[in-house]
């Protein structure tokens, strides 16, 4: 019972751990409601002994302002947060005596409303500061306004924002100030956890086609692996993927070896990678088996010994086993598969593909293992043989790959890749007209107007409620399809928030400590799921405001109706002004994040193949250059996410959702090329460079062209159509310099290069041959023309969308 107890408490804090990396939600939600109940209880015990006639209202306003200067400050670092924590005082006690003065005077009140959101949202071109400052000059006009405050009001709305302010920078920046080495060993734990989950998922997919060859046997077996197994498959594979990104990230400004003595930076995302890497290819290759040909189909032995295999890397990867144990499972998964990595049977090569994979994370969580130091009592090794793997620890990722005996695995390369995850767009392209922030801040002018207008008509006691809709829709987005999703997000969320408000009035009947309570627990799950859904955020504030009118003796039915009406005029005014006010398509930002990651793709397969030939920086920057290019794509995810709404479930699916999976599979194998760049850069090939970097400049020259005719429809160089050429010949020139090596683990990852940007040439040259932009290389030589943008099935993006 005990063993059964603690395996699901043990349970319950992996999903919790791998469903908030790092805990950063949770630290965000309990310190603004800390910092919330904090101000408030300050301020409620100044008004019940100092100044006893100011309304309860000044107690909700010091809670506003700590709850949204949590909100708002999002920098990197302690010093810097705390920096503008203390700077949002200024436009805060700025914006607080102006609204206040003005509220009597509701014209100008509503000119000066409209300047102050105008600027708040320009300035956001300053970075994370900007946008805070911004958010501290509009939340304590707008509350001043919803407060309908009066001038006599003035200092005590002033000491209720320094006190609001002051709460969060006490909480947030020194009681509970983040310490970066703790983060970042929390986001490490969750790596592990979500590696342990992708392991998993695969024993999923095999088990059923397990089940299925037993049931079906014949020609015909497991033909289909279910699609709901695969799908978590492919969301587990997402999840690891975005763990992977937060530890890199956190790595900007954290210290590995003040939490691993004498674990460098570099090391500790290099293994990270490695690892993702690793698992990717394990999920595609097994994917690709089940799935494949009948002449591909696995074995019943095959799959038993791919089972045995995975399972011992499930084990390896639990986040309960200890150091010596995992090293012992991670050579039984070797030996379970080692008879399928020594078949070389024609139409057993899929079989081998996962059991070469297997073998590769293996070897991926091998090294990671090793690089942390022994626990006490636990020696690195003590005699423990693990064939292909280094007994002894270095620092240096390149030593540690180079010791590494040839498997045949190629490193693992993974085949292919999905969809991935995505994260807010950036704030666009100087270099193309105006900045998305300055194309906002008019926007915005014009719809929070309109909201305001059309917000006095409907209720003019409650028009503050168009207007705040309307301007925060404008948060984050990038384009119209980004406003619209955003949009709608915030009408349902409010609507569902409305129906749980009445719910909560009805169970709390005016019960004052039971409705404080409720109110803290739907600010803090309205603060946790800020992040996942604004849908959420409005569902549990909408939720909130139900809890406060009932405090305050306000309450009713119809204000909470009303809040819908204002919310979905507020939308509309935003959707208006977008619309016609200079708009941006949803193309268009499509398009300039093409543009964006092509130049990053660009440069970390430049910079990959400088390291191997001798002519580079090095692994550091080719590192650094494949973390900008995992934003640049999910940037590019993010805003293709409005054109591929409602898509058909049609063969070959939208011109922009083949675009997209092709620019994944580019950052992948991209990614792996800097791996092995690592591996060859100790010792650089200048001799290779006469065949290798020719072959790199077609396969770049054809990323520009099918760049060219996914954002334009045509070249830039030649203002005409698009050719793409396939760079196989001069790939095969490199292959066979590579192939001629003396070294065979030398000419081992030297054919993975080759491999590598052979597959990235397929990829890119398959997708325009489909969109008209290449010749077929299976077509006869007159049977296929160059087409127009308007076959290619791609509108110019300029024109919008």
């Amino acid at each position: 019972m005990g063993a059964r107890t603690t395996r699901a408490l043990e349970a319950l804090r992996t999903l919790f751990v791998t469903s908030d990396p790092g805990l950063a939600r949770l630290r965000l939600a309990s310190v603004a409601v800390a910092s919330m109940a904090l101000a408030a209880g300050l301020v409620a015990w100044g008004r019940a002994t100092v100044a006893t006639d100011e309304p309860v209202t000044v107690v909700l306003f010091a809670g506003v302002l700590a709850m949204i200067s949590n909100l708002a400050v999002n920098e990197k670092t302690v010093p810097r947060q705390r920096a503008t924590t203390a700077l949002m005082a200024l436009p805060a006690l700025a914006s607080t005596v102006t609204g206040t003065l003005l509220s009597p005077y509701r014209v100008v009140a509503d000119v000066v409303f409209v300047a102050v959101m105008i600027a708040a949202v320009y300035v956001r071109r300053f970075g994370p500061r900007g946008f805070a400052l911004g958010m501290a000059a509009f939340m304590p006009f707008f509350f001043t306004q919803f407060l309908q405050a009066k001038p006599p009001q003035v200092p005590a709305l002033c000491v209720a924002v320094v006190i609001g302010l002051s709460s969060t920078l006490l909480l947030r920046g020194f009681l509970f100030a983040e310490r970066p080495e703790r983060t970042l060993r929390r986001l490490v734990d969750a790596f592990r956890a979500r590696a342990h989950e992708m392991v998993l998922r695969v024993d999923e997919v095999l088990a059923e086609a397990q089940d299925g060859t037993a049931s079906t046997p014949g020609p015909h077996e497991h033909e289909q692996v279910g699609d709901a197994v695969l799908e978590r498959l492919y969301r587990a594979r997402r999840r690891l993927n975005e763990t992977a990104l937060l530890v890199e990230d956190q790595l900007e400004h954290s210290a590995a070896d003040r939490v691993w003595p004498g674990l460098e930076n570099d090391l500790l995302a290099l293994r990270v990678v490695d690892t993702e890497l690793g698992l990717e290819r394990l999920g595609v290759s097994v994917r690709r088996m089940v799935r494949g040909a009948d002449a591909q189909r696995p074995t019943a032995l095959a799959l038993t010994a791919l089972r045995t295999g995975v399972g011992h890397l499930a084990r390896a990867t639990d986040r309960q086993v200890g150091h010596r144990t995992i090293l012992e499972e991670l050579a039984d998964a070797r030996g379970a598969v080692a008879g399928l990595v020594a078949d070389t049977s024609r139409g057993h090569e899929r079989m081998q593909r996962a059991a070469f994979a297997v073998r590769r994370v293996a070897d991926s969580v091998e090294y990671a293992q090793r690089d942390l130091p022994a626990r006490p009592g636990e020696a690195m090794t003590q005699g423990i043989e693990l064939p292909g793997v280094p007994r002894t620890t270095t620092a240096n990722p390149v030593a540690v790959a180079a010791q590494a005996a040839p498997d045949g695995i190629g490193t693992g390369r993974p085949a292919g890749s999905d969809d991935g995850p995505g994260t807010d767009p950036s704030s666009g392209d100087p270099d193309r007209g105006l900045l998305l922030t300055t194309r906002q801040s008019i926007q915005v002018g014009v719809g929070t107007t309109i909201a305001i207008t059309l917000g006095e008509l409907l209720a003019p006691t409650r028009w503050y409620w168009a207007v705040i809709a309307s301007f925060v829709v404008f948060a984050n987005t990038a384009s119209r399809g980004d406003l619209l999703s955003r949009g709608w997000g915030r009408v349902v969320g409010t609507i569902g928030g409305v129906a749980a408000g009445m719910g909560l009035a009805a169970l709390t009947a005016g019960d004052r400590v039971v409705s404080l309570v409720l109110l803290f627990g739907c600010a803090f799950l309205a603060l946790y799921l800020v992040r996942l859904s604004p849908g959420m955020l409005a569902f549990w504030i909408t939720a909130v405001l139900a809890l406060v009118y009932g405090l305050i003796g306000q309450f009713s039915v119809q204000t909470l109706v009303l809040r819908i009406e204002e919310t979905l005029l507020g939308v509309l005014a935003s959707v208006v002004a977008a619309f016609l006010v200079l708009p941006k398509g949803t193309r268009e930002a499509f398009g300039e994040a093409v543009e964006a990651f092509v130049d990053a793709a660009d440069g970390v397969l430049d910079a990959a193949v400088a390291t191997i030939v001798g002519r580079g920086a090095g692994t550091p920057a080719a590192l650094d250059g494949a973390r900008d290019m995992d934003t640049a794509l999910a940037t590019l995810r993010a805003r293709a996410r409005p054109l591929m709404v409602n898509t058909p479930k049609r063969r070959g699916r939208s011109s922009h959702r083949r675009a997209l999976r092709v620019f994944t599979i580019v950052d992948h194998y991209a990614r792996s090329m800097t791996r092995t760049a690592a591996d060859l850069g100790s010792d650089p090939t200048p001799g290779w460079a006469p065949t290798l970097e020719p072959a790199l400049a077609a396969v770049r020259a054809n990323l520009d062209g099918l760049r060219d005719v996914v954002v334009r429809g045509k070249r830039r160089s030649d203002g005409g159509q698009v050719l793409v050429h396939s760079a196989e010949d001069l790939v095969d020139r490199a292959e066979e310099q590579a192939a001629r090596s003396q070294d065979p683990r030398r000419r081992n990852d030297a054919l993975v290069v080759t491999r590598l940007l052979r597959r990235i040439d397929q990829a890119v040259v398959a997708l325009a041959v489909d969109l008209g932009a290449a010749r077929d290389p299976d077509a006869p030589e007159d049977g296929q023309s160059p087409s127009s943008r308007d076959r290619a099935g791609l509108v110019n993006t300029r024109s919008g969308s």
